[in-house]
C-alpha cells in the first residue's frame, strides 16, 4: 500500500506506517500506526481515523491527533465534568465543536441534564467518529437528549436566541476553521448565550508551548466574568503533555462546588483531581499576569 495516497502526514519507514505531525513548525511528533482505518476529505480538512502502536484508534485533523482511545477520557472528562459540577443545577448545554462526541458522552452521564446541543461545523468527523470511535462517541449518537446542529459555532453563538447553563467551546488548535473559536468577538457572543448563572470552559491549548493563547484567552474572559479559572489536566497525546482549560462564571466559583455530586463512571477525574487541577505551577502563573 502507497501511504502518499493518504496525504503528506503518512510515511513508510522500514515497512511499517507513521503519522507525522508537524507542530507550529518546530517539533514533528512521529507516531507508528498499526494501519489506516479511514480517509475521508470533508469540505474542511482531512478527516483520518488511524490505529496507532501505543494510543490505539485515534482521530486525525489535517494531520494533527484530536483523540485517541488511550487518553481521550483525559480532555473529555476534565473540560465537561468540571463546570457541570461547577453549576448549581445545570439543565442545558452547548458544546461548540466537539465532533468526535466524547465530550457530549461525559455530559450525558448527568442526569440533571435535559438538553445537549452539539455545534459542528464538519458532519463528517461526526459520522467517522460515531462509525470507528464509538470508545469515545460512547451513548451520544443514541441519546435523545442530543441535538447536532452542523453549522459554524462562531455564527450559531452571535445568532442564536437561545441560552445556556453551560457552554463547552471543545475546539481544534486555532488554525483553519477554528481560528476564530479563539477571538474576543466570539467570547462575547458566548456571554450572550449563557443564562445569567451560566458557566462557559474552553480548551487553551499547551501552558508550556501557547503560553500566549492561554494568555490571552484568560485576560478576554476577565474583561467579561468575575470568576475565571484556569486549570490542568496531563493528555499524554498533545503536545508538551500538560494541557490547560479556561473556566469563564457569572456566579458559581469552582472553588465552592460540591465534588460529591461528580460521577463515579469515570477514568481520570475525580474529587481530588477537581481540587488540584486549579493549583497551577508558578510558569503557568506567570502566563496569566
Amino acid at each position: 500500500m502507497d501511504v502518499k495516497q493518504f496525504g503528506k502526514h503518512f510515511e513508510r519507514i522500514d515497512g511499517d506506517i507513521w503519522l507525522v505531525e508537524d507542530d507550529r513548525d518546530n517539533m514533528k511528533l512521529t507516531y507508528r500506526a498499526r494501519g489506516i482505518i479511514s480517509s475521508r476529505k470533508s469540505s474542511y480538512q482531512q478527516v483520518d481515523i488511524v490505529d496507532l502502536c501505543d494510543f490505539g484508534k485515534c482521530l486525525v485533523l489535517d494531520g494533527v491527533v484530536q483523540t485517541t482511545v488511550l487518553d481521550g477520557y483525559i480532555y473529555n472528562e476534565m473540560i465537561s465534568h468540571i463546570p457541570i459540577v461547577t453549576h448549581d443545577n445545570p439543565k442545558d448545554v452547548l458544546i461548540i465543536g466537539g465532533g468526535d462526541c466524547g465530550a457530549a458522552n461525559e455530559v450525558l452521564k448527568y442526569e440533571e441534564i435535559k438538553s445537549v446541543d452539539v455545534v459542528e461545523i464538519d458532519e463528517v468527523v461526526v459520522k467517522e467518529c460515531v462509525e470507528h470511535l464509538p470508545e469515545i462517541s460512547g451513548t451520544t449518537p443514541s441519546d435523545n437528549r442530543v441535538n447536532f446542529i452542523f453549522n459554524d459555532g462562531v455564527k450559531y453563538v452571535k445568532n442564536s436566541e437561545k441560552r445556556y447553563d453551560i457552554i463547552i467551546v471543545d475546539s481544534s488548535d486555532p488554525v483553519g476553521p477554528a481560528v476564530q473559536l479563539f477571538s474576543r468577538e466570539f467570547y462575547k457572543d458566548v456571554k450572550k448565550c449563557l443564562k445569567e448563572d451560566g458557566i462557559m470552559v474552553c480548551q487553551s491549548q499547551s501552558p508550556i508551548f501557547n503560553k500566549d493563547i492561554l494568555g490571552n484567552t484568560y485576560r478576554i474572559l476577565n474583561e467579561y466574568y468575575p470568576i475565571v479559572k484556569v486549570y490542568k489536566a496531563v493528555v499524554p497525546s498533545y503536545p508538551g503533555g500538560m494541557w490547560s482549560f479556561t473556566l469563564a462564571s457569572l456566579k458559581n466559583d469552582p472553588a465552592n462546588a460540591d465534588t460529591s455530586k461528580l460521577k463515579h463512571n469515570t477514568l481520570y477525574v475525580n474529587s481530588e483531581i477537581f481540587e488540584s487541577c486549579f493549583k497551577l505551577p508558578s510558569m503557568v502563573k506567570k502566563s496569566l499576569i
